[in-house]
């Protein structure tokens, strides 16, 4: 007697997930590794029409293939075929929002309390472009820096199963870097009132985000209005308005048990 309906239902689903993460480990790893798919084609024996398949998520692969594509990428093969179920986007959070938002120190100690790797990815994007982030406009413009900061999160993504990352305020605006967060992280909008960004900035003496404009806050009631719906597609948000670090901590965590749960 076979197997009930609704069980062979249930396989067909998490094979169709597991062939998706497979999928989206490889597009990674060439995003991290600015690797076309021909060229790791070639690298591989793989064909690049199998290639594109696999990387849709319709591609099922032998064993043999799969271990020519990870010797190719320089990744052990565990690393392509760790299953990582329903929980796997709950294990890293990534925090959003503004400049003065509280993403680096409410980061850093959500990460402590986790024991987790605490990521800014700003740092990361420098490390991708070899410069200061402010000389990484000056130099390559607005467009290069988008692509640094893409590789950078996809070379986090792959080698950081469990972590916090404090996310640069205007990643959002990115449509393919920030779909790619939302897949693999959870996702929490640190929200504030304008006058509470402001606040927090000049605080921490850097003015940079709105260097030059003759009203700071008037740019900050902009860029919140102008994001408002980008960063409201996070998976939480928690207004940090009028409360202290450590009461926003407190929620943080609250929030992170609650996704975990």
């Amino acid at each position: 007697m076979g197997a009930p309906q609704s069980t062979l239902h249930r396989e067909d689903q998490a094979e169709v997930a597991y062939l998706g993460q497979l999928g989206d480990r490889v597009r990674a790893w060439r995003a991290a590794h600015s690797m076309t798919r021909k060229s790791l084609a070639v690298a591989s024996g793989v064909s690049e029409r199998y290639l594109a398949q696999l990387e849709s998520g319709l591609g099922n692969i032998s064993v043999l293939l799969l271990r020519k594509l990870a010797h190719a990428m320089q990744v052990p093969v565990e690393v392509l075929v760790r299953e990582q179920g329903a929980g796997a986007k709950r294990a890293r959070y990534a925090l959003l929002g503004l400049r003065g938002a509280g993403k680096s120190t409410l980061g850093a100690r959500l990460a402590q309390s986790l024991d987790a790797p605490f990521i800014e990815l700003d740092r990361e994007v420098e490390k991708e472009a070899g410069a200061p982030l402010g000389e990484v406009f000056s130099m390559y413009g607005q467009e290069a820096f988008r692509r640094f900061e893409r590789k950078a999160l996809a070379r986090v993504l792959m080698s950081h199963p469990r972590a916090v990352i404090a996310t640069g305020g205007s990643l959002v605006t990115d449509p393919d870097t920030y779909n790619l967060l939302l897949d693999h992280c959870c996702c929490v909008w640190l929200k504030a009132t304008p006058e509470e960004h402001m606040a927090r900035v000049m605080a921490q003496g850097d003015l940079r985000p709105f260097k030059g404009s003759p009203a700071a806050l008037e740019e900050i009631r902009r860029l919140l209005a102008d994001r408002n719906r980008l960063y409201a597609r996070a998976d939480a948000v928690l207004d940090t308005s009028g409360r202290t670090q450590k009461q926003s901590l407190a929620e943080l965590k609250g929030l992170a048990a609650k996704e975990d749960a």
